[in-house]
C-alpha cells in the first residue's frame, strides 16, 4: 500500500481505520469487501458458541449417549472428546489467523494444497453444514412436538421443521444486523440457560453421588466398550460448527485475531459449561433403565426431578437455545456457499454468489442452504444418521486443511503467520488433530450409523466423478496461492503482517 494511502488511513478514526485495514487485507487475498463488516470479537465468538450450543447437541443426543454408554459417556466421554477437539480447534485457529476469508477451510486447503484439495474440502464442508443445520432444526422440531403433546411421527415433525427453517432463512436474508445482535444475545442466553438449569437441579433435584458419573450402562449392546465409543457421538456432534468463526471473517473486524479466538474459545467454554450441565442432569437420574427407555430421556429427567411445571419450563429454555443454534448454523452455511460460488466451484455459481444490494447478505446462498438442509431431513428418517453424517463430513473438511497446512509448514511454502500461532507446538497439535479426525471417520460409520457411512462414501465417489469430468480443468480456487518456491512467493503471496495497512 502506498505512502499516500497510508497517510490517509492514519488520519481516520480507529474504527474506520480498522475497517480499511481489514478490507485491504482481504484485497491482498484476492477479494473485494462485499459483505457488511460489523461484527466484533464477541460477536464472532458468539456465532460459533451458538452453533456448538451445548443446550442443543448435548440435549438432543442425551438419550443416544445414555442408551449406548450410560453415565460414563457423560463423566468420561465428554472431557475426552473435548480435549481432542481443542487440538482440532487450535489447528484451525492458526490457519484462520493467517488467511481470514469467508471461504475459510476450503481457501486454506486450496492455498496450501492446490485446487483439488480445496474443491473436496469445500464440498465436504458444504455437505456437513447442510446436515448439521438439519440435525439442529429437526432435533428442535422433535422437542417442540414432545412439549406440544404431538406424536413424534415425521408427518407431525416435518411441518414444524419447515417452519423453523423458514424463520432462519428470512432473518438471515433481511436482517444481517439483527442476526449479529441475536448471535450476541444467544451467547448470553446460553450461559444464563445453563446456569439456571444447573442451579435448579442443584437446589431442587434429588442427587446421586458423584461416582454415579462413572457408571457403565448400555441398553443397546452387550459389548460395553463398543457402546461407549458409539455414545461419543453425543459429544462429538456437539463440538461441530465452530469453523463458523472463520466463515464470518469478512464480516468481523480485525479477523486475524478475533476469528481464531472465536474458534478456540467457543470450544473451550462449551467444554466446561457442557460438562457441568451434563453432570447436573445425569446426577439427577433416579432410575437409570427407566430413564434410558423413555422417548425423550432429557425431558424425562427434568420433569421427574423437578416436577412437570419447573422441568417443562427449563426444557423450553433449551428449546430457545436450539432455535438460536439453528439461526447461527444457517449464517455459517450460507457464507460457505457464497465463498465457494464466488470462486466458481458450484453449479449456478454466478447466481449463488449474488449479494443483496439492499440487505448486504448472500441472499440466494441463504435460501439454498435452507433448501439443502430440508433435503437432508427428508433423506434420513433416523435422527442419529443426520448428526453422524454432519460429523463425518465436517471433520473430513477440518482434517484436509490441517493436513496440507502441516505439509506446507514443513516444506517452507507457508511461511506467513498470523498473530494467533501455535509456534513449535504446531506439529504435534496438528498430529493429534489429524489422528482424532481419523478416529471420528471410523467410529461414526459403524452400526447403527451405516446409513451415514454409505452416504458419505457415495458422496465421495460422486465428488470424484464431478471433479474428474467437469471441474478438474476449470476450477482454480482462490486467486491467491502459496504453491510456489519460498524464494519467489515472498513478494506475491500473503502479507508478512496480517494487520498492516
Amino acid at each position: 500500500m502506498g505512502p499516500r494511502i497510508l497517510g490517509v488511513m492514519a488520519n481516520l478514526p480507529d474504527h474506520e481505520r480498522q475497517l480499511e485495514e481489514d478490507a485491504a487485507q482481504l484485497q491482498r487475498l484476492g477479494y473485494a469487501q462485499q459483505l457488511l463488516r460489523g461484527m466484533g470479537g464477541f460477536s464472532n465468538f458468539a456465532v460459533s458458541f451458538s452453533i456448538i450450543s451445548i443446550l442443543t447437541g448435548a440435549v438432543t443426543l442425551y438419550g443416544h449417549g445414555l442408551r449406548f454408554g450410560g453415565p460414563f459417556v457423560m463423566g468420561v466421554g465428554w472431557p475426552l472428546v473435548a480435549v481432542m477437539t481443542l487440538a482440532v480447534a487450535a489447528s484451525l485457529a492458526q490457519l484462520a489467523s493467517s488467511f481470514p476469508t469467508a471461504g475459510a477451510l476450503y481457501h486454506w486447503a486450496a492455498m496450501l494444497g492446490g485446487p483439488r484439495v480445496g474443491f473436496f474440502t469445500a464440498w465436504l464442508n458444504t455437505l456437513g453444514q447442510f446436515a448439521i443445520t438439519a440435525g439442529i432444526d429437526y432435533g428442535l422440531a422433535e422437542f417442540l412436538a414432545d412439549m406440544l403433546g404431538w406424536p413424534r411421527e415425521r408427518a407431525s415433525v416435518l411441518p414444524l421443521y419447515a417452519a423453523i427453517l423458514l424463520s432462519h432463512a428470512v432473518l438471515n436474508h433481511v436482517g444481517v444486523r439483527v442476526v449479529a445482535w441475536l448471535n450476541d444475545f444467544s451467547a448470553w442466553y446460553h450461559v444464563a440457560g445453563v446456569a439456571v438449569l444447573i442451579g435448579a437441579l442443584a437446589l431442587f433435584a434429588p442427587k446421586q453421588d458423584a461416582a454415579f458419573l462413572l457408571t457403565r450402562f448400555s441398553s443397546e449392546t452387550p459389548w460395553y466398550a463398543y457402546g461407549f465409543l458409539i455414545g461419543l457421538l453425543q459429544a462429538q456432534w456437539t463440538f461441530t460448527g465452530y469453523d463458523a468463526s472463520a466463515h464470518i471473517s469478512e464480516e468481523t473486524r480485525d479477523p486475524t485475531r478475533n476469528a481464531p479466538w472465536g474458534i478456540f474459545l467457543s470450544v473451550a467454554v462449551s467444554a466446561v459449561a457442557g460438562y457441568l450441565l451434563l453432570g447436573a442432569v445425569t446426577l439427577a437420574i433416579q432410575d437409570l433403565p427407566t430413564t434410558a427407555a423413555a422417548a425423550n430421556p432429557f425431558l424425562y429427567v427434568l420433569t421427574q426431578a423437578l416436577g412437570p411445571s419447573l422441568g417443562g419450563a427449563l426444557v423450553w429454555v433449551a428449546i430457545g437455545a436450539m432455535w438460536f443454534c439453528g439461526l447461527s448454523s444457517v449464517t455459517s452455511n450460507s457464507r460457505m456457499l457464497f465463498a465457494f460460488a464466488r470462486d466458481n466451484g458450484l453449479p449456478a455459481s454466478k447466481w449463488l454468489a449474488q449479494v443483496s444490494p439492499r440487505f448486504r447478505s448472500p441472499a440466494v446462498a441463504v435460501w439454498v442452504s435452507v433448501a439443502g438442509s430440508g433435503l437432508v431431513a427428508l433423506w434420513a428418517e433416523a435422527y442419529a444418521a443426520m448428526v453422524a453424517l454432519s460429523t463425518l463430513a465436517l471433520y473430513a473438511s477440518y482434517a484436509l486443511p490441517v493436513w496440507v497446512g502441516l505439509r506446507a509448514r514443513r516444506a517452507g511454502t507457508w511461511s506467513h503467520r498470523g498473530p494467533w500461532d501455535l509456534g513449535r507446538a504446531s506439529p504435534w497439535v496438528n498430529g493429534v488433530a489429524l489422528t482424532w479426525s481419523a478416529v471420528v471417520m471410523v467410529l461414526f460409520v459403524l452400526p447403527p450409523n451405516q446409513l451415514a457411512g454409505y452416504t458419505f462414501a457415495g458422496a465421495l465417489v460422486l465428488l470424484g466423478l464431478y471433479w474428474g469430468f467437469f471441474q478438474r480443468h476449470t476450477f482454480t480456487g482462490p486467486q491467491v496461492t502459496l504453491l510456489r518456491p519460498p524464494a519467489s512467493r515472498a513478494t506475491s503471496a500473503a502479507p508478512s503482517s496480517p494487520s498492516s495497512g
